[in-house]
This record gives C-alpha cells, sequence and structure tokens, in this order.
C-alpha cells in the first residue's frame, strides 16, 4: 500500500510540474509578445503631427533630357537666377535643355530639431525628359501657413532610366522624371506641437483595441 501511494504522489507531482512548465511557457511567451512590441510602434501622441512642406526650384547638369524652350517656367527661372549674379540673357537666346523646372516636397516628422536632414522627392513640372544626373539648387521649402522650414539641395537620384536608342526606338525603366534627394533638406524651423493637456497626455491607437488600451493604461 505504501508503495502505490508513494507512486500516486509521484504521479501527482510529475503532472502539477508538467502543468507549471506549460504555465511558465506561456507566461514567458505572453511577455515577450508585449514587451518586445514599443509603445511607440503601435500608438502615437494626440496632436503630435507631421507637416507636409514643398517648393519650386531647379534640377541642372541634365544631359540635354531637360525643359524645352517651348517650357516658359524653366527659362524664366534661370533668367531670374541669373539676375541675382549680375547676368542678363536675353529670352530669344535662352535655350538650356540641362536644366528642369520641378516641385520639391519633404515631410516633417514629429519632434524633429532644427538642424536634422531629411529626404525630399523631386519631380519634374516642364517636359523635361528625365532627371537623371541632375542637381538640385537650392530650393526653400514653405508650410501650408507660408513660412519656410527647410531648405533643400543635392543630387537627385532616380529609380529608372528614359533613353532613346539609335534605330528610334525608346528604352524605358521605372520613372525618370521623380527623384529623391536622401537627406537633402535641412530644418530650419522646429514644428510646433500640440500634444499636452494640462499635465496630461493622450495617446492614440493606430489599430485600436480594448485590450491593448487596457494593457497600455
Amino acid at each position: 500500500m505504501d508503495i502505490l501511494r508513494k507512486e500516486g504522489i509521484l504521479m501527482e507531482i510529475r503532472t502539477l510540474m508538467q502543468k507549471l512548465k506549460a504555465l511558465l511557457l506561456a507566461l514567458c511567451l505572453f511577455l515577450t509578445t508585449f514587451a518586445g512590441v514599443r509603445i511607440k510602434e503601435i500608438a502615437q501622441l494626440q496632436g503630435a503631427r507631421q507637416v507636409q512642406i514643398l517648393g519650386y526650384g531647379l534640377v541642372v547638369g541634365l544631359d540635354g533630357t531637360g525643359d524645352s524652350r517651348q517650357s516658359l517656367i524653366a527659362n524664366q527661372s534661370v533668367r531670374n537666377m541669373l539676375k541675382h549674379f549680375a547676368i542678363t540673357v536675353p529670352a530669344k537666346r535662352m535655350n538650356v535643355r540641362n536644366v528642369a523646372a520641378v516641385i520639391v516636397t519633404a515631410n516633417i516628422l514629429p519632434f524633429v530639431k532644427v538642424g536634422s536632414r531629411i529626404d525630399v522627392i523631386v519631380s519634374s513640372l516642364g517636359d523635361a525628359t528625365s532627371l537623371e544626373g541632375g542637381t538640385l539648387l537650392l530650393t526653400p521649402l514653405m508650410g501650408p501657413d507660408g513660412q519656410i522650414y527647410a531648405r533643400a539641395q543635392g543630387a537627385v537620384s532616380i529609380g529608372g532610366f528614359n533613353i532613346n536608342t539609335i534605330g528610334g526606338e525608346k528604352v524605358r525603366r521605372n520613372y525618370a522624371l521623380v527623384g529623391r534627394v536622401p537627406a537633402g533638406a535641412v530644418l530650419e524651423k522646429e514644428i510646433k506641437q500640440n500634444f499636452t493637456d494640462g499635465n496630461s497626455i493622450s495617446i492614440i491607437l493606430r489599430n485600436p483595441d480594448f485590450t491593448t488600451a487596457d494593457r497600455i493604461a
């Protein structure tokens, strides 16, 4: 009887240990999943916003793929720029095929400080055929309020090409009229954020869920 009783106790202990191991394993998995996700990855501060900025500029250094004479925007912009250097060129003499008029856009994320660099997108505005190999000249970027928040300049990087072969065929890969200047803009003015309400802040979940909200709280 004593042997049977001992075996029964051992069986109960083994069963209890197995249940305890399973419980600890489940708890570890839960803690790893929850702790592995940072709050900023699933939520954002209410009132913290990103601001879109844009500007008008010129891309120079193109290999004959810039705007044509029919594109008055680029020609006029080049003349205006040259006037700052005390250079006057008659409008009839202007035929700059290595310049393209572009729109420059960027997004300023919340809490980005003055002096930080951000990427900018450069998009052709005239009848240029490619921005490959071009350089964006210094361009002020304005916010919705009309104030200048950043200035951009640098080599334009594109992910494609658009060429004409000797036989008159066109070879095109991706899109050559939109490019990027990595870290091409320098922030000159900080975006004011209003995310505090007295002594408290509010957090907005990107995918609202009661359980997640309860765990964060």
